[in-house]
This record gives structure tokens, sequence and C-alpha cells, in this order.
């Protein structure tokens, strides 16, 4: 497979993963905005700062919900915006056409200018509906990978993207909950806390499964074991990391060649392992996170020149 085309495949899968991410981050300010107080704590900043954008808003200032809809959904100008990772993701589906199941193109091809048509007001009033348009596709798009798409090098690398985009948000959901959202006056384990945690896992779909596995209760340490740790949940940190380990072995086994992401890689899943939930809240969440996120970073980027890409 020439490089062009597995970067293309690595990249369209991040990009589907970002733009549903991002909607996700969305509902979750949402949520934390109607809580008592909100227009005080400046929710929507702390949701524009879980994807790493935060420099692009004047320091101090309010983050208003039609600024965080602008910006994250509807700004060109935003490289990590839905409506920028719509676009480069069909851009990449396009250089790799041949690839791609026609359920897959269609999935990508279909409806890819509507949010074109939106102005912030419009967007902001239809909200729920567009998101949940944003998720149909990238659900529709992972479907149709899923059930039609050859099990060759190029579904391992549009896998592999998926996963490390997915690895990426699950920590900066949890870094934006435990650092962010609450202040240090708050006491911890108070009704807004709780109801902070609870909207992590709404916003990762993880709400039914977390019950499933630890019942009626929801502390911060079982929710971040949850995110964190659970090998099960297919947007847990642990899982995606197996997932990378997973495709990254078989990449080197279909290129004969292994490289420094096999190394790292390995490192990841072999850190993890060593971890419970009280480690981590005794080394510090933050500190795990930030840990977390140059570990994929670095993951990343070694991808990229064990494979050739740009």
């Amino acid at each position: 497979m020439l490089s062009r085309t597995a970067e293309n495949l690595f990249w369209m899968a991040r990009y589907m993963e970002r733009a549903e991410a991002t909607a996700r981050l969305l509902t979750m300010g949402q949520r934390m905005a109607i809580l008592p107080g909100a227009h005080h704590r400046d929710e929507w900043r702390s949701v524009v700062r879980a994807t790493g954008a935060l420099n692009h808003f004047p320091e101090g200032a309010q983050v208003t919900e039609s600024d965080a809809i602008a910006f994250l959904m509807l700004d060109l100008d935003n490289p990590s915006s839905i409506r920028s990772s719509l676009l480069k993701a069909r851009a990449n589906a396009k250089s790799a056409r041949t690839m791609l199941t026609q359920d897959m193109w269609e999935a990508l091809n279909e409806g890819w200018r509507k949010l074109d048509s939106y102005d912030v007001a419009e967007a902001r009033q239809q909200l729920p509906a567009l998101i949940d348009w944003v998720k149909t596709r990238v659900m529709t798009f992972r479907g149709a990978a899923h059930s039609g798409q050859l099990r060759n090098e190029g579904h391992d690398f549009l896998r592999a993207g998926s996963a490390l985009e997915r690895a990426q948000m699950t920590l900066r959901l949890l870094d934006i909950k435990y650092y962010v959202l609450l202040p240090e006056t708050e006491v911890v384990g108070g009704n807004r806390d709780h109801y902070q945690w609870t909207s992590v896992l709404y916003a990762l779909s993880g709400a039914r499964a977390f019950h499933h596995v630890y019942g009626g209760t929801y502390t911060p340490w079982q929710i971040t074991d949850f995110l964190m740790l659970n090998r099960l949940f297919p947007r847990s940190v642990a899982y995606c990391y197996d997932q990378l380990a997973y495709r990254l072995n078989r990449l080197a086994g279909w290129h004969d060649a292994r490289a420094a992401c096999h190394d790292t890689v390995r490192e990841m899943v072999a850190d993890l392992e060593k971890l419970d939930s009280g480690e981590i809240f005794r080394a510090g969440l933050h500190e795990t996170v930030q840990s977390g996120l140059m570990s994929t970073n670095r993951l990343g980027v070694e991808i990229a020149q064990a494979y050739h890409f740009g």
C-alpha cells in the first residue's frame, strides 16, 4: 500500500472520530450549562479547553454557548471543528476512494455540505438534532467499515487512527472534569460534582455500561477506573490502547518490520496495566491524564514516521 493511501485512511478515521467526539463535547457542555450558577462558572470555556484550542479565545473573557457552537461546530478556520473535520475526512476519502466500500463512501458523501447552510443562531436552536446527525453519520460510516471492508492493512490503518483519536478524547474529558470544572472551593462528592461525573459518562455513551459493571453507585474513583482501565468498554483508554497495540502488531506483520511506534504502544499498555484507580488518584488524575496525552501524541508522530506519512 502506498504511504499516501495509508495516511489518508488513518486521518480519515481520526477526523470522523474527532467530529463525533466534538459533538459529544457540545452535549456535555449543554448538560453542564443548565446546572444552577453555571453562568458564573464559564463551563463552555472548559469545553473549548478540552479540544486544546482555548488559545483562540481571549484570556479571562467568558465563552458563551454561541461562541462554543460557532467555534466547535461551524468554524472552518478551526481545524478541529465538526465542519472542518467532516470536510477533511471526505477529502481523505476521495484520495483513498478505491480502498472504501460503496457504503463507506456514501456515509461520508451524503449531506456533507449540510452544515454550510447553518448560521450560529440556527445551529444553536437545532443543536440536539445536529449533534444526532453528526453521530449518526459517523456511526453509519463505522458500521459500513465494520461490515464490508476487507480486513487488510487499510482496515488496520483505519482502526488505528480511530483508536488513537478516541483515547485522546477520553483522556481530555477526564481532565476537563477533574482539573477544570470543579473549583477548589467546591466540596468533592457534592451534588454538582456527582452530576458532572455522570455527565462525562453520558458524553461517552457509557452510563448504561457503567451501571452494568458497578451498579448504581457513582464515585469519581469508579468512573475513572471505568474510563481509564476497563478493557471491555470501547471508549476506555485501556480498550483503545489494546486496539492500537493489536492494529500496529498486524501492520508490523504486513510490512515485516517494526519501528519505534511498536515499542511505544507496548509500553503504553504495560504502564496502564500497572495502575488501579487508587494509584491514579494518588499520583494525580491530571498528571496521569497529561502523561497519557503525551504518550498518544508521541505515538501518532511515530506512526507517521514508521509509515512515511507526509
